[in-house]
């Protein structure tokens, strides 16, 4: 076989190179442009892990549990119990939403912007988080008042009632339930008007005290660290990994260089 001229060669490896070089392109490109259409995708590990671990499940039983024992220590301490009162947030604390943000997710839709909320309220079938109706069955039993205190629409009322009745949960009705207005602190207010409230049980931290409202979250750890007391004693904080004041945070890595060891 006669072999053919460098500059032949040259010539031919350049055209491959030129033919091969846009389906490159793009193989490395459309990760990139999905990832910036997508940016919501950075969110999947925490919604999986909210939604399908057990070990979520886990904690939420085990919540619910301290909140039991807690609960009855305050009834037998209590003259009359039907002067207590538990106040619990709605969402990621007492029902599921995972499967709306599951759904945006999937649609590359920043679920986060609360633009889908609204129908869902109207429309959606939320899950109860394991052990909420058994305690909360349990405090109505014992006599103690239910609050409901959400940061859902006030102008949907109707829908989040229905949905809660659905549910079989206990004490619901239009004084029951306290939606978005004033201020969480602020309907928690109401409450402790006329009543001792002897626990607040949420998954974000201005569910138990204003300080933690549209703070910066060095200030919100501060405070966590001065009330560590409170933590499953007064207040019973529920695990949430799909969405957060914290969701934005950069992260601090270990500042040394990456060693590779097999095992």
């Amino acid at each position: 076989m006669t072999e053919k001229p460098a500059i032949s060669r040259l010539w031919l490896g350049l055209a491959l190179s030129l033919l091969a070089t846009p389906a490159a392109f793009a193989d490395t490109a459309a990760p990139a442009k999905e990832k910036e259409q997508c940016a919501v995708a950075e969110h999947t590990m925490g919604l999986r892990f909210q939604q399908q671990s057990a070990e979520v499940q886990a904690l939420q039983l085990q919540a619910y549990n301290i909140a039991t024992l807690k609960l009855d220590a305050a009834v037998a301490a209590a003259k009359d119990a039907s002067k207590l009162a538990i106040v619990t947030d709605l969402d990621e604390t007492v029902i599921d939403n995972s499967a709306l943000l599951a759904r945006d997710l999937a649609n590359c839709h920043t679920y986060d912007a609360w633009d889908t909320w609204l129908p869902w309220e109207r429309d959606g079938t939320p899950a109860l988080i394991p052990g909420a109706k058994k305690f909360l069955e349990h405090a109505d039993k014992l006599g103690v008042t239910i609050r409901y205190i959400s940061d859902r629409a006030d102008e949907q009322k109707k829908y989040t009632l229905a949905t809660l009745s659905k549910l079989g949960l206990p004490q619901v009705s239009e004084e029951s339930v306290l939606l978005l207005g004033p201020p969480k602190v602020e309907r928690r207010a109401i409450v402790s008007a006329d009543h001792q409230i002897v626990l607040l049980l949420g998954d974000t931290l201005h569910d138990f005290d204003g300080r933690f409202r549209k703070t910066p979250l060095d200030e919100q750890r501060a405070t966590v660290a001065a009330e560590a007391d409170k933590w499953g004693a007064e207040w019973i904080v529920f695990p949430n990994a799909g969405y957060g004041t914290w969701s934005k945070a950069p992260l601090q890595g270990w500042d040394a260089e990456t060693v590779i060891e097999k095992w």
